[in-house]
């Protein structure tokens, strides 16, 4: 297998650099270090019976082939698919397609340990900036007028850092919606914005319906947690569900605040009620205004972002989209067949 190198640049050392399968485009001819998944391996001979190892590699950006020719067999016995591991090689651009030919060395391919990455680099991450998301939460938090539910949201997303730090990475879901680190954020910032809007128009208690919004699926925090494997849920999401959870995570803070019970009660309906029906997994449909505009919005926002992620991921050539079991239809992605 030869080489195949675009542009006649002298090669840059960017070992120590941190980088994203993404990044490789940029570094043609380049030694990089690199952390990634195996996804898969495979022992391959040549016409001449020298023996190579192919594997393909991957980040949360996306997958690139690495090719071994000096320690194939050695490397093909000690590496496992599913390890994470820290690459060292030249990236060559070779039947069109970017490759990692990995160094002449036995240290080239090395097996981390859980505490040596981070399990991040392994999960999709939402597209929008995360500090621009969490200005904008702040904001609303702000623009709260009622010292009571401003109170409530400071302790949670301003006061305890633990909390705010694992809402700002969570994912909204494992699947369906917002499966991604950020996902939570972006899914619960979008809804309250989207409520704001919504009590320009309605007479509804704005405050308590922005409130409502930022906390209905606090719960997500210790229902879902990211590991090297990706999004799993945790024993406590499991026999619990985020629903409960969170309508118990803001019993407790306003236990501790000691906020006033009818305001209390009215944000942990919200949250109770947010799946809407009680065959989707609310214990009790929305009986105030808050509430049914909180359920509506944060299922209109699941299932577009359901739809988007679909057409994105279709053929350029599709008119529709493949059935999807969770929203129980095909898309319709084009509008050219309508003249047909």
């Amino acid at each position: 297998m030869s080489e195949l190198k675009l542009g006649d640049l002298m090669p840059k050392d960017l070992l120590g650099q941190e980088l994203f399968v993404q990044d490789l485009k940029d570094h043609i001819n380049d030694n990089v270090e690199i952390v990634l998944k195996i996804r898969s391996k495979k022992l391959q001979e040549t016409k001449d019976n020298k023996k190579f190892l192919i594997m393909t590699l991957e980040d949360r950006t996306g997958a690139v082939r690495a090719v071994d020719w000096y320690n194939a067999e050695l490397n093909d016995q000690r590496l496992k698919e599913g390890s994470v591991v820290k690459v060292k090689g030249r990236v060559v651009f070779f039947e069109n397609r970017i490759q990692i030919n990995v160094e002449n060395d036995y240290n080239a391919i090395r097996v981390l340990k859980k505490d040596e990455y981070d399990f991040s680099k392994f999960v999709a991450q939402s597209k929008k900036d995360l500090e621009v998301m969490k200005k904008k939460l702040f904001s609303l938090i702000d623009q709260i007028k009622d010292r009571d539910y401003k109170r409530l949201l400071r302790a949670f997303f301003v006061e305890d850092e633990e909390f705010s730090e694992k809402f700002f990475k969570s994912p909204a879901g494992m699947r369906v919606h917002h499966a991604y680190i950020g996902g939570l954020l972006e899914h619960s910032l979008t809804v309250a914005e989207i409520c704001r809007e919504i009590s320009r128009y309605y007479p509804v208690d704005r405050d308590l319906l922005i409130t409502g919004a930022l906390l209905h699926d606090v719960g997500k925090v210790r229902e879902y947690v990211v590991t090297e494997s990706g999004i799993d849920v945790t024993t406590e999401g499991e026999l619990k569900g985020h629903i409960s959870i969170g309508a118990m995570m803001v019993r407790e803070k306003a236990k501790e605040l000691g906020l006033p019970e009818k305001k209390v009660l009215e944000v942990e309906h919200i949250i109770l009620s947010h799946h809407g029906e009680l065959e989707w997994g609310s214990p009790v449909v929305p009986k105030t205004i808050e509430a049914l505009i909180v359920h509506h919005v944060e299922n209109l926002d699941s299932k577009l972002a359901r739809f988007f992620e679909i057409i994105e991921n279709a053929d350029s050539d599709q008119v529709w989209t493949e059935y999807d079991k969770n929203l129980k239809r095909r898309i319709f992605i084009r509008g050219e067949e309508l003249n047909e």
